[in-house]
Formats: C-alpha cells, structure tokens, sequence
C-alpha cells in the first residue's frame, strides 16, 4: 500500500502536473508548427526552386538501400521548423514586452544630509554622522 501512496504524492505535486500540462501544449504547438511548414512555408518555397531529396538513394546489398534522401528532407524540415519557431517565439517576446506596464519606481529609502553631505536613513532626525538636527 505504501508505493500507491508515494506514486499518488508524487503525481500530485505541482512541477509533475506542470510538465503534464507543458508537453499537452507542446504537443499542440508541435503541430501548428508541423502545420505552418507543410502546408504554408513549403508550398512557398516549392514555388522557388525546392528540392524533394527523398528519391536519393545509397543501394546495398540485396535489395536494400540506404534512403539518404529521407534524411536530407528531415533536416531541411527541421531546420525550417526551427527558424519558424525561433521567429514565432521571438514575435511573442516582442509583443509581451511592448503590452508589458513599466514598474513604478521605488520609494526612495535614504535622503542626503544637507549638513555633511552623508547618505542617511528616509526617517532619520539626527543626522548619525554630524549629529544635526534635521526637518522631517
């Protein structure tokens, strides 16, 4: 009975069911971005000249071959993934810094003794360096 309690401890704790939730979405994200270059980037750059490798071929012996190709187009894509990703992740950073509200500045915690010129606490009355009094 002990391992059915630890097992349940340990599925219930936050970062595991955060992981959970970040692959769900990943996996989501992974196929708007498998989407956005199959179906949008490489039809746009099948316009320019674009290459389908997967008919290159190594043979061996036999009848078996070593698809070359196939690995050369998986590259490709991944490279062209990659960049989509990089740019799509970039723009998202840029949107969220510019809708980001600026911080109020901090209160200012000390004031400067206009006797001696030292650095003292905000509330301070009595300077502690030249004794003055000070105004509040």
């Amino acid at each position: 009975m002990g391992i059915v309690k630890e097992f349940k401890e340990f599925i219930m704790r936050g970062n595991v069911m955060d992981m959970a939730v970040g692959v769900i979405i990943g996996g989501a994200f992974s196929a708007i971005v498998t989407s956005l270059v199959d179906d949008v980037i490489s039809p746009i750059l099948g316009c320019f000249g674009g290459t389908d490798f997967s008919n290159i071929t190594i043979p061996l012996v036999g009848d078996s071959t070593l698809n070359i190709g196939n690995f050369i187009n998986a590259v490709i894509n991944f490279l062209i993934i990659g960049l989509i990703l990089f740019l799509v992740i970039k723009a998202m950073n840029t949107a969220a810094s510019k809708l980001k509200k600026p911080e109020a500045p901090a209160a200012p915690t000390t004031k400067i003794c206009p006797f001696c010129k030292s650095e003292i606490h905000i509330e301070a009355v009595k300077c502690p360096h030249c004794a003055s009094d000070l105004d509040k």
